[in-house]
């Protein structure tokens, strides 16, 4: 990175339901003199907010416009229905969309689910966000379906969600203007997906030595290093032969079991006896 860069903040927009704090921690702690300052956005303004560099990169809802975004999807989130506790639905673990064929299914403006045809009945008026739909359901007006951490951001106590199957889900990535590829998009990219500090994009590669440098490197490690081993493989084999395995070969010998003293022994014991 360059100087200037690394004066600079970082700007990491984020749409509700996002929770950043784990990559915004990991970033503090390898790159604490670049500050990374949070920008808030509603999910249809997160497009917007990058392409006039309100932010460097954001966690935005796909689908994103290719033309002048990149984009990496990092998850996909469950889609849950929003319920009092008290209701029929509360009781079971999980329902699908034609569950919901007689319910009075809620459809904020600011919807981050892609439906061709939302399930159950429609309200007369759409809620103008997430938010007051939520307050709607708590009022006992109708039922919710969104993104699982829409639910949790808005969670009552009044309220409960289940897991809906055969609905549309919200995937989650994380986006950035095309031509702003910078350093640290870069290196926020690498966090994101997961990279350690010692990986190759999280450090600077080892400038390359001079030949002359490497040469005399390899011959001082060289010689070090054989030095060592000679001398010690030269002591140890002279000890083991001279020292020690030498001296107990020759008592073993000397005490019967083979050798010089066998024969001496033996030739003892051929003497015939007196008394014979």
């Amino acid at each position: 990175m360059t100087g200037s860069e690394v004066t600079q903040s970082f700007r990491l927009a984020y749409v509700p339901g996002v929770t950043p704090t784990k990559w915004v921690r990991i970033w503090n702690e390898r790159l604490p003199d670049v500050p990374l300052t949070l920008v808030a956005v509603a999910v249809d303004e997160a497009f917007g907010v990058l392409r006039a560099g309100g932010a460097d990169a954001g966690f935005v809802r796909l689908p994103v416009d290719r033309e002048d975004l990149s984009a990496i999807p990092l998850y996909t989130e469950t889609t849950v229905v929003v319920i009092p506790k008290d209701h029929v639905i509360a009781a079971v673990e999980q329902v699908s969309a034609a569950d919901l064929a007689d319910e009075l299914v809620l459809h904020p403006l600011d919807d981050t689910l892609d439906w061709e045809n939302p399930p159950g009945r429609p309200a007369i008026e759409r809620p103008e966000t997430t938010e007051d739909a939520v307050e709607l359901v708590a009022a006992g007006v109708g039922v919710l379906v969104v993104p699982q951490s829409l639910a949790r951001l808005h969670h009552r106590r009044d309220l409960t969600y289940r897991p809906v199957s055969d609905v549309p889900e919200s995937r989650v990535g994380l986006s950035w203007p095309q031509e702003e590829t910078t350093d640290l998009v870069e290196e926020f990219i690498g966090i994101v997906r997961g990279r350690t500090v010692n990986s190759t994009r999280g450090r600077p590669p080892t400038p390359p030595q001079p030949k002359g440098k490497r040469a005399a490197a390899g011959g001082a490690q060289g010689k070090a290093a054989g030095g060592r081993t000679s001398g010690g493989g030269k002591a140890t084999a002279g000890k083991s032969a001279g020292g020690r395995s030498g001296k107990p070969a020759g008592k073993n010998a000397r005490g019967g079991s083979g050798g010089a003293g066998a024969a001496k022994g033996g030739a003892k014991r051929g003497k015939p006896r007196g008394r014979s």
